[in-house]
């Protein structure tokens, strides 16, 4: 079979590359793959706004590369397929796609840019379900629910079946979010309740958005080895440990300020709780996202004022993890929406 030539083009941003990488990991089911990664950042002084017009005007990929991101167009690595995530590689891989002769995929909200730029949008928004380029789907990473050794059938915990091992995955203030420093408190009680009532040891790893603050409190937790089993901080770490804590824990408590943490985790087929300060909203699409999620059973949302283990477990008895892998069901809807590119 034929090796795919495939390029990332990333920014950088986690959440924003995960989804790409998830959508390289589907098409690896499909066929061989030659993945090139290439870093690139919008200048400061070339805004979306700017950059959207200069497309609209009929700029050559060249000039949009070159004024945008500093990117000599004939330096590209060859490839067929270009794939990137996040509103500051869009321009990009327009701009690439038509120097390579490629096709494109493009993973998350396409706003103020006509769609026909795009061969597909991997989108989560049901909104877009019934648009012609678009691909509706839990957002996609490349958590292998089997490679990481997660069971298919996921019992069922709580209050009479606690869990042995959680994880607590610690964001911090981003876009709607704003954590105060008494809600931190009151996460670091509620993991040390859970602790007393079941017995539940912990894992706990911070992000690049969790404050100096917080960070100080969970590693304080973090010398009593009879609650917490492990402590990861991101300071020291950077990125990647997420596998490591899917592989051990039995279920996940996520702050909810990072939507692609949350989607890892269901995808792994790993119980998951979101905990939300009170002082947060969501834009509309992400409303949507987070209730298709409610609605499929596979997670749980409560608020970090009034966390306790009697809610938690309540929480955890309603959940109903997915079963099937979403790599596969991702890798078969791709085949379907493109069938002459896979």
């Amino acid at each position: 079979m034929a090796q795919r030539k495939i390029l990332l083009l990333s920014d950088g941003r986690p959440g924003h590359y995960h989804l790409a990488e998830g959508v390289v990991a589907a098409l690896e089911r499909l066929a061989p793959v030659d993945l090139t990664k290439v870093d690139v950042h919008r200048r400061r002084l070339m805004p979306g706004k700017v950059m959207r017009s200069l497309l609209a005007r009929g700029a050559t990929p060249e000039r949009l590369l070159a004024l945008g991101y500093g990117i000599a167009a004939d330096r590209l690595p060859e490839a067929d397929l270009i794939i990137s995530g996040g509103g500051d590689t869009l321009i990009a891989n327009i701009a690439a796609a038509r120097q390579l002769a490629a096709s494109n995929i493009y993973c998350g909200s396409v706003k103020k840019v006509p769609p026909e730029h795009f061969t597909l949008i991997v989108s989560s928004y049901a909104r877009h379900a019934d648009l012609p380029r678009h691909l509706v789907t839990l957002k996609p990473n490349r958590m292998d629910p089997d490679v990481l050794g997660r069971p298919n059938v996921v019992p069922t915990f709580g209050p009479t079946n606690p869990p042995r091992l959680a994880a607590l995955l610690v964001g911090g203030n981003s876009g709607l979010f704003r954590y105060s420093q008494s809600e931190w408190r009151a996460l670091v009680e509620f993991v040390s309740q859970v602790n007393a009532v079941w017995g539940t040891r912990w894992l706990i790893s911070t992000s690049r958005r969790t404050p100096i603050e917080a960070v100080g409190l969970f590693a304080e937790l973090a010398r009593d080895k009879g609650i917490v089993k492990q402590f990861i901080d991101y300071r020291l770490t950077g990125p990647g440990t997420l596998p490591q804590i899917f592989r051990l824990c039995d279920v996940i408590v996520c702050t909810e300020d990072s939507s692609t943490m949350i989607s890892e985790a269901i995808c792994a087929r790993i119980p998951t709780v979101g905990v939300s300060p009170i002082d947060h909203d969501f834009k509309s699409e992400e409303a949507e996202y987070r209730q298709f999620m409610l609605d499929n059973d596979w997670c749980r949302f409560l608020p970090m004022s009034g966390l306790e283990a009697g809610l938690f477990g309540e929480a955890l008895q309603a959940i109903k993890p997915l079963r099937e892998n979403h790599l596969d069901k991702l890798a078969q809807s791709l085949s379907e929406r493109l069938p002459g590119l896979v």
